[in-house]
Parts: C-alpha cells; structure tokens; sequence
C-alpha cells in the first residue's frame, strides 16, 4: 500500500466537538461497517494482518512503526521491534476498508503492508527508477522546464539551462518507502507470526495531491504511473500482481484542473483498450461519490472516517475482482 497522505489516513477514529464523522460515530452511533464490530467491541480479523511502517526519505532515515496487529478499529501501539521505533496511530487510512474486504474474500493469510508518508509527488519523490526527464511547456507560456528523471535533482529547472542540485532527489521517497517494505518481508514471522513465506499477490494506490498542484506533473502522470505499476511487479518478481488505483475525492469526471488529469490519468491506465497488457490486472476506482462530506485531498476529507471506509472498501471490492478474474 503506497501513496501519500490519503493512503497515510487522517480518518479520526474518536468524535470530539471538532469532529462527529469519526469511525466511532460511524460504527457505533450509524451502525455502518457492521464487520468492525462483534460483541459490544471493536472486531479483530483472526487472518488479516495490519503493517504501517514510515520513514522520511531514502534508505537511511529512521523507520516508525504504526500498525503491527491482526486487523482492527482499535487503538493499541505497536510491541518494539527492533530497527523499528513504535508509535501509536490515532487515524486511519484505507486499510480497515481493504483488509476487511479482502478477509471476507479469502480465509488464507494476508498482510496489508503500508509504507508512505504524506507530501509526496509520484512525478517527483516516489518516481520510478528507470524514469526519464521531460520537457513541459505550460499552454500560452514560452518558457520551457526540464523535468527531473529518475536520481536527478531538483524537480525542474528551465529548460537550456544547468540544474541545481538540492538535497533531494527524483525517487528518493520510493526508494525509502521500497526499503521499509523490505525490512518487514525480510523479518516476516515478526509482523505475520508463523509465516514463513509470502506472495506479492498486488498493490495499492492512492495518491495524486502534490502532483496535481503542479501541471507539469499532472500531465505526465498517466506515463508515470506506468512506470510504477511495470516497475512494482519487477521490484517483486510479481509479473502478475494485480493493480488498484484511486483518485483524489474532490475530482469528478470532466474537470480540468490538476486533479481532473490525475483522474483521467488513472482511469486511461484501467482502460484495456488504451493498455491491453494491464486488461484484468488494473483496476481505478471513482472516489468522488464516496466522499461522506466534501472535503478535498489537501484538507484530508476533513479527517472524515467515512471517506477513508468508503474509498477503503471500493478499492479493497476492486482488488478482488481482479483476484476472482485471474482464477
């Protein structure tokens, strides 16, 4: 599960005067999600495993851990690991909606492994390896800019003239964000007790707000996000892991913006016709009619947890129609 702050999750689990559209207002006030809770308390998945770890940057920086339990709405801080520092998370994100969805799916074994942090561009930070640079020139203007490929620095710079190295590079947060994941696959009964090996059975996706503030991001995004879903499947040896995307809540169909791009982008790379090796395999899922109140991307659906449920629920449905497809 990668992205950035949607898929990180600002979802307030407890109502407060500045919030009453928390999960426990949704859950035991609405009686919505009904699977969240069993007998008077918060439901624990007997086969769903729930992992978020967390890290600024590359390879080097230090690793929270969030989640390490069986899927649950509680609220519990995670035992040390070591290499790992513990904190507890008092918001959720998609994975209670995925995770639930996919238990009710399959009894066999299965991890949600979350790995993002908020802030964090795919045409930028989270860049693919392998990515080439662009060039961009906005509609009216007669300046061109460079965009950065794959480890180079900065994000753009105009066009004929020499770069400026900062002290960030194209791709840096992928490569942290694919190095935490490791850490937790290579010390698995530590995170699944018992389990000896895994399969990379698919990804998640989530993201798009600090691309669509930028319209030189926007516009590439769809061939970037190609490169992710090709690149994911070699990081794991899983050519045939299965892909499911979704778009910023405040975007509907038709828009121009940046955000309007991201969910063209998205849905053209789920078009079979326009990719015909991703037919049956990607999957993007509509979030604006799932948004409980208006809320946008940067304002973290205003830390709705019914937003968070509803979107987690759509894409966790859609991962399992790709998985029933393939059988």
């Amino acid at each position: 599960m990668m992205g950035q702050s949607n898929m990180l999750g600002e979802g307030v689990k407890e109502s407060s005067a500045k919030n009453n559209n928390s999960l426990a207002d949704a859950v035991q006030n609405e009686k919505k999600y009904p699977y969240l809770w069993e007998n008077g308390n918060w439901s624990t998945s007997k086969t769903v495993r729930n992992v978020f770890v967390m890290g600024s940057g590359g390879i080097t920086s230090a690793i929270t851990l969030f989640h390490n339990e069986f899927m649950t709405g509680a609220t519990d801080t995670p035992a040390k690991v070591p290499g790992f520092g513990p904190r507890a998370k008092s918001t959720i994100g998609p994975e209670l909606g995925i995770g639930f969805t996919l238990g009710q799916y399959t009894q066999e074994p299965v991890m949600t492994l979350k790995s993002c942090i908020g802030d964090r561009a795919l045409g930028w930070d989270l860049l693919a390896p392998g990515s080439k640079g662009y060039e961009y020139t906005a509609p009216g203007s007669n300046q061109s800019y460079t965009y950065a490929g794959y480890h180079q620095s900065p994000m753009k710079w105009l066009t004929g003239t020499p770069p400026q190295p900062i002290g960030w590079a194209a791709g840096l947060q992928y490569d942290g964000d694919i190095y935490r994941a490791n850490q937790v696959l290579a010390n698995l009964s530590t995170f699944y007790p018992g389990a000896k090996c895994y399969e990379v059975a698919g990804f998640f996706w989530w993201q798009g707000d600090k691309d669509s503030r930028d319209m030189g991001l926007s516009e590439h995004y769809e061939q970037n996000l190609v490169a992710l879903i090709k690149q994911l499947r070699v990081q794991y040896s899983s050519p045939n892991a299965k892909f499911v995307t979704a778009s910023l809540g405040q975007a509907a169909k038709g828009d121009t913006d940046g955000a309007g791009l991201i969910l063209d982008a998205m849905e053209a790379v789920a078009d079979p016709t326009k990719y015909p090796e991703f037919k049956g395999n990607v999957a993007a899922v509509y979030t604006h009619p799932l948004e409980h109140t208006p809320g946008s991307s940067g304002g973290h659906y205003g830390k709705d947890a019914y937003t968070y449920m509803n979107v987690g629920q759509a894409m966790g449905a859609a991962m399992v129609g790709l998985l029933k497809g393939s059988e």
